[in-house]
């Protein structure tokens, strides 16, 4: 059961070695988590050559924000996944939903990678673009919330260091994607990356898939035996999971904003501004370079928290964090097509705040619930806050600036921001938070 902890309770600053077991179980774990941002980072970054392929328009612009269109349908199924293999999570355990959730993403990704052009087979060539993202779409909405909650209960006393470790390799998956689309373009020219080379990223990212599939065959399940066994179904019923989540259903509410505003402002950086610089007419190998450059922030970043986060206050950590995010978020203002100088300061310019706030959010939304509900509670909550906010961000941004309404578009995402610091208190309050177990 999970033990919760009063409002005012702090980490202690002497915590307790992780072992090599836990770490090696890291590492199965957070290694499916790279390949996850890899593949739907991947998607975003290479959004104008998609769009190019499968979903062409009147123009380049068109044709991207066509592809921007896809890459939200997957954000919007990633509720229906995080319910229902969180439910699975919840009453038959852990490892057999993240095994099966990884290899799903691999099977897409290769897919992507193999299907023919719009040219050659006409919309069905959409249409199976549009399936694989669905399914990584369904795969990802328990891959992300119930990650961090696996990553939680394997080493219970040491939440910073697992959201630091965890974010180690969502940050290297997310600068893996645009190192490899710039070797990529680097190596075989605009033509050739137009023509066939924006395949080989999706492609490598299935292979590596198979890879972890067969790391995570070790992952133990951390359920208790009260909860669930090897071979059973739980003793926890549907319906005692589901009145758990309407007993906290303010902590679920506050973890839709928590994960929706950080994903709103992730993807902005990750996504949209990436996208809109490749439209600008922006030369492709100084956008993935300034990407890559951003990733390696980011994990270094990481890196930094993991070592350091068990001896702060996880929770005043994450406040500060998120009101420092509402003024940087109007960095992007600075970015109007105008060059990569200007591009390359906005998108290193918020790389500070964006590694606190993207370090901790997934593991401070999961303490907020009880073990027993958590896969179902986190995923509805993450679910819904990323189709909501998330997915949407990189196409409204890239769509308010084509009708010169960019302005707009960080006010929005510093009010999710504000919404999700008043919310998360409030549940604090009124729940408590909970330890990994």
């Amino acid at each position: 059961m999970s033990e919760v902890q009063t409002a005012t309770t702090h980490t202690p600053t002497t915590a307790p070695e992780v072992t090599n077991t836990q770490r090696k179980y890291l590492i199965a774990l957070s290694a499916g988590h790279a390949l996850e941002w890899y593949d739907w980072a991947m998607f975003g970054l290479l959004s104008a050559y998609l769009g190019q392929a499968f979903f062409p328009g009147g123009d380049p612009v068109a044709s991207t924000l066509n592809s921007l269109a896809v890459f939200a349908v997957g954000f919007v199924v990633r509720p229906i996944g995080g319910v229902l293999f969180g439910l699975v999570a919840d009453r038959v355990g852990r490892k057999p939903v993240m095994v099966g959730a990884i290899g799903v993403t691999a099977a897409a990704s290769l897919a992507i990678g193999l299907t023919p052009t719009h040219e050659s087979i006409g919309v069905w060539a959409g249409v199976i673009v549009l399936f694989c993202r669905i399914l990584q779409g369904l795969s990802t909405g328990i891959e992300g919330s119930l990650g961090a909650a696996y990553g939680v209960e394997l080493v219970p006393d040491r939440p910073g260091y697992v959201a630091g470790f965890m974010a180690i390799f969502n940050n290297f998956g997310n600068m893996l994607a645009p190192l490899t689309a710039f070797l990529a373009v680097a190596t075989l020219g605009t033509v050739n990356m137009e023509g066939y080379g924006w395949r080989i990223p999706f492609l490598l990212g299935g292979l590596l898939g198979i890879i972890v599939l067969l790391m995570r065959r070790i992952l133990p399940e951390t359920l208790t035996p009260g909860e669930s066994t090897a071979s059973t179904v739980s003793t926890t019923s549907t319906r005692d999971v589901w009145r758990g989540c309407r007993k906290y259903w303010v902590s679920i509410l506050a973890v839709v904003f928590i994960v929706g505003a950080l994903q709103a402002y992730n993807y902005t950086w990750l996504a949209g501004l990436p996208s809109l610089a490749t439209a600008s007419g922006e030369n492709p190998t100084g956008v993935f370079a300034v990407s890559t450059t951003l990733g390696i922030i980011l994990t270094l970043g990481a890196w930094w928290l993991s070592r350091v986060l068990d001896k702060w206050s996880l929770p005043r950590a994450f406040v500060i964090g998120r009101l420092l995010a509402i003024p940087t978020i109007f960095l992007v203002l600075v970015y109007q097509g105008n060059g990569i100088g200007a591009y390359a300061t906005v998108a290193l310019g918020g790389a500070l705040v964006l590694v606190l706030n993207l370090t901790i959010f997934s593991t401070v939304a999961n303490l907020m619930l009880p073990q027993e509900i958590r896969g179902t509670a986190v995923g509805l909550g993450y679910g819904v806050g990323v189709a909501l906010f998330g997915g949407t961000a990189s196409y409204l941004f890239v769509y308010l600036r084509s009708i010169e309404l960019g302005h707009l578009f960080p006010v929005y995402v510093a009010t999710l921001c504000a919404i999700s610091v008043v919310l998360y208190l409030v549940a604090k309050r009124q729940n408590g938070v909970f330890r990994g177990k």
